[in-house]
């Protein structure tokens, strides 16, 4: 086996098992027959959760890739043909050349990595519960990448063992994947063997919370009316628990020292300290490039951020999504970064207004000894503690639960924002209390998809930015032309 050597952080704090030195020429069935040779094979899994928001071909941030398909944000950059795939998904004109086609690469990777550690395990190497645990964790990672891959393209290739020649396998239909994915993990939820949650030892690991986090996720988007009550009861146990709470400052949530707080249930841990990633090793274990993607370019330093660090300028928020909040919200000036009056190098579509949760700082990216425009360490919030009570006031309505429950629920979120209750818990309410707590965090877009009211939101703009309406033929973005010319049995979307 050729000599690779791997270095890859799932926490933010220093932690032996975070550090992979992979096989350095043994044979796999000699090499991967103890416990730290299989955890290696479990973190090498993780990597390809970093690789999206660049990997040295595009720029793919998950958070961006949700957030121009909305309402929420303009695309930015310097012109209309900067991140030019980005552009033409907004306007929902997107082809096989205008996708997000690193994407699919960057997550068959994970899957081809879990599939990996599936089949180390079965050799029977370590103790009989750490390979259990090893493979839950594979198995949930694998349901995750395979997870983004259905929202983004719905019909995708679908395998559970890894392919040999000619390395192809059969597209299955975005009601299939559903199918084969939902079941997958109610194996993995019932199966039991995952932490509800890890300690700070090994924050960054897949749990059982986000598995039911993921379940819920999956169960409304496709609108499983059966799987409702499941997805409540899941999403009542992590209420109930003790692992999770909402934390009293919601400006907090978006600091380091806010990186897995009672809140967080998942997150992708990025670290700026020893950080190997530069500008010829994009895959390499540090730090994310998010907070440089969406600054404004220019910037003349202040007291968290100084002149000399240069943003992009994507993702500019608009100024209608700034005007969503109330002033007495606290999630105002914690989500909106507003630097009207402050003289920078405007780019495309600029408002002067900024996704605060992501902004780059001069701390948060201290350490790093390479550039440090690609490693801040700003973790990527995926589930946090507020999604599962709205989710669960969601689902009780559906399912004609307890209408003061849901109200509650509601409300605990409306509460930590510094503004009044609501006198009635119905889904617009909760849509838009959804609204306003997630901005920023890729939610937005799939919520008006699975409540039918992407139709009506998403249509031309008053600035001649976005010409087309979103229809349901969009749901599902182009496959990458790369792919299908590689495997011409693929049925291309149509979009």
């Amino acid at each position: 086996m050729t000599a690779l050597v791997l270095m890859f952080v799932l926490s933010s704090c220093s932690e032996d098992w975070l550090t992979v030195t992979n096989p350095t020429g043994e044979p796999l069935e000699e090499y991967y027959t103890t416990d730290d040779a299989l955890n290696e094979a479990v973190t090498a899994a993780y990597a390809p959760l970093h690789w999206p928001d660049w990997d040295g071909t595009a720029y793919n941030d998950l958070t961006c890739d949700a957030e121009i398909l909305g309402d929420d944000f303009w695309v930015g950059g310097s012109n209309i043909t900067d991140n030019q795939h980005w552009h033409m998904l907004f306007n929902y004109e997107g082809d096989g050349n205008n996708t997000l086609a690193t994407l699919w690469t960057d997550f068959y990777s994970g899957i081809k990595r879990c599939n990996d550690v599936i089949e180390y395990c079965s050799w029977g190497g370590g103790t009989e519960d750490n390979r259990n645990l090893y493979v839950a964790q594979a198995r949930l990672l694998r349901v995750y990448y395979y997870n983004i891959l259905w929202h983004y393209y719905g019909n995708v290739p679908f395998y559970l063992e890894n392919l040999e020649s000619p390395y192809t396998a059969p597209q299955l239909t975005a009601d299939e994947i559903y199918d084969q994915l939902i079941v997958e993990l109610e194996d993995i939820i019932n199966d039991g063997y995952l932490p509800f949650r890890w300690d700070n030892t090994n924050a960054g690991r897949v749990s059982q919370a986000m598995a039911y986090m993921v379940y819920a996720e999956m169960v409304m988007y496709q609108n499983d009316t059966a799987r409702y009550a499941t997805a409540l009861k899941y999403m009542e146990e992590i209420i109930s628990s003790s692992d999770y709470s909402l934390m009293s400052d919601y400006a907090a949530i978006w600091e380091e020292t806010g990186e897995w707080c009672q809140e967080s249930i998942f997150e992708i841990n990025y670290e700026d300290g020893e950080a190997q990633r530069d500008w010829g090793t994009s895959m390499y274990a540090g730090g994310s490039v998010l907070p440089t993607l969406i600054a404004p370019n220019g910037w003349p330093g202040d007291e968290l951020w100084s002149s000399g660090s240069d943003g992009w300028g994507f993702l500019p928020l608009r100024t209608e999504t700034r005007d969503l909040f109330d002033d007495a919200d606290v999630r105002k000036a914690a989500t909106v970064w507003d630097c009207t009056g402050v003289a920078y190098t405007e780019r495309y579509q600029d408002t002067h207004l900024w996704l605060n949760k992501y902004r780059p700082t001069d701390a948060n990216c201290a350490d790093c000894p390479s550039s440090k425009n690609l490693n801040y360490n700003n973790n990527k919030r995926i589930y946090r503690y507020s999604e599962t009570l709205l989710n669960a006031a969601e689902l009780l309505l559906y399912t004609g639960g307890s209408t003061s429950t849901a109200l509650n629920y509601l409300n605990q979120v409306r509460s930590r924002a510094g503004m009044p209750g609501y006198s009635a818990c119905n889904i617009d309410n909760i849509l838009a209390e959804r609204h306003l707590e997630f901005v920023g965090e890729g939610k937005r877009y799939f919520d008006l998809v699975r409540t039918g009211y992407a139709k009506d939101v998403l249509v031309p703009d008053a600035y001649g930015y976005r010409t087309n309406s979103w229809t349901e033929s969009k749901k599902h973005i182009p496959l990458a032309q790369s792919e299908l010319d590689a495997d011409p049995t693929l049925v291309q979307n149509n979009y």
